[in-house]
């Protein structure tokens, strides 16, 4: 077990964990800024995730122990084997990078939506047709998209066992907040949040009506 733990250099990558748990934590409660029980478990949810997957790439590698030792998979302890899905189908560093690239990519974007759905709720004070204008334009729930995406990028990039648990948990928790603060909506606003959610997808751009945006005035 020590030299399993050598090999990884856990004791040494350990302060990255920490520094990357803790500015990923004030970013999540600072964009997503919970008020409500259920906003404070979903955004509960995600700062699990966060915990459990930099532990992991920065600290000790559970999912990866429990894959040799349990399920006797044949995975070099070391950190750059955490890319899990180009290691267990061989394709070395070249697949490490393209895992990179891939989640890098719907990380980004991820977090754009994030940031752009706080600016747009932050300025239009309440307003629902000032908050339409942006990204609130092509998704109803940009921010939760947003965490969907990032989500996704983290489990292309370096999957665990407890993420991939915890990524469904997290969408049902969204899914089911994105609907009752649509009910909330639609009984302070009536008919302009539902000809608003006629127009608009919930989460994913372009499913189902194509958005249009709302003619000037």
């Amino acid at each position: 077990m020590g030299t399993v733990l050598h090999e990884w250099g856990w004791v040494d990558l350990w302060p990255y964990a920490i520094l990357m748990i803790v500015i990923a934590s004030w970013a999540l409660y600072h964009f997503i800024a919970p008020e409500s029980w259920r906003e404070w478990a979903g955004a509960g949810l995600v700062q699990a995730f966060i915990i459990a997957l930099y532990s992991e790439m920065y600290g000790f590698p559970l999912t990866i122990y429990v894959l040799t030792s349990l399920l006797h998979v044949q995975i070099p302890m070391v950190h750059s084997s955490g890319h899990l899905w180009a290691t267990l189908l061989g394709y070395g560093e070249t697949g490490d990078l393209i895992e990179m690239a891939i989640a890098s990519f719907f990380v980004f974007v991820g977090l754009l939506l994030v940031i752009q759905g706080w600016i747009r709720v932050y300025f239009a004070s309440g307003h629902l047709l000032t908050a339409e204008d942006g990204v609130y334009g092509f998704v109803r729930h940009p921010q939760y998209a947003g965490i969907f995406i990032a989500i996704f990028g983290q489990l292309v990039h370096w999957p665990t066992i407890p993420t991939l648990i915890l990524a469904p948990l997290i969408v049902f928790a969204y899914v089911r907040l994105a609907r009752r603060e649509e009910a909330r909506l639609i009984t302070k606003f009536g008919p302009a949040y539902l000809a608003y959610r006629r127009r608009v997808p919930m989460f994913v751009p372009g499913w189902g009506r194509a958005p249009q945006r709302r003619a000037a005035s």
